[in-house]
C-alpha cells in the first residue's frame, strides 16, 4: 500500500479520541510513526503520520471509515497521502 498517511483529527475536546483513533488503526495493522495533539480553548487538535504497510484496506476504506469513527466520536477526521499533502503545504 501507500507509504505513509497524514491524518488529521479536529473537534470539541472529549474523553478517548486519540484511543479510538488508534484503536482503528491497530486493529488495521496501521503504524503509527509520528503524532502531535494540542487542546486550544476546549478544541483538540491532532495530526498523525501513519504507515499503513501491512494492511490489506484499500486507502479509500481507510479514508471512509476513519471519517466514520470521527463522526461517532464528534471529531472530524481527515486522510491524505502524503506526497499529496506535501505537494499542497510547499511554500
Amino acid at each position: 500500500m501507500e507509504d505513509k498517511i497524514i491524518v488529521t483529527v479536529v473537534g470539541k475536546d472529549t474523553v478517548g479520541i486519540i484511543a479510538k483513533i488508534c484503536t482503528y488503526l491497530a486493529n488495521n495493522r496501521i503504524n503509527v510513526s509520528d503524532i502531535s495533539q494540542t487542546i486550544t480553548g476546549g478544541f483538540f487538535n491532532m495530526m498523525m503520520i501513519v504507515e499503513p504497510n501491512e494492511t490489506e484496506k484499500p486507502f479509500d476504506d481507510l479514508q471512509r471509515e476513519l471519517g466514520q469513527v470521527g463522526e461517532e466520536i464528534g471529531v472530524d477526521v481527515r486522510c491524505q497521502r502524503s506526497e499529496i499533502f506535501e505537494m499542497m503545504h510547499r511554500v
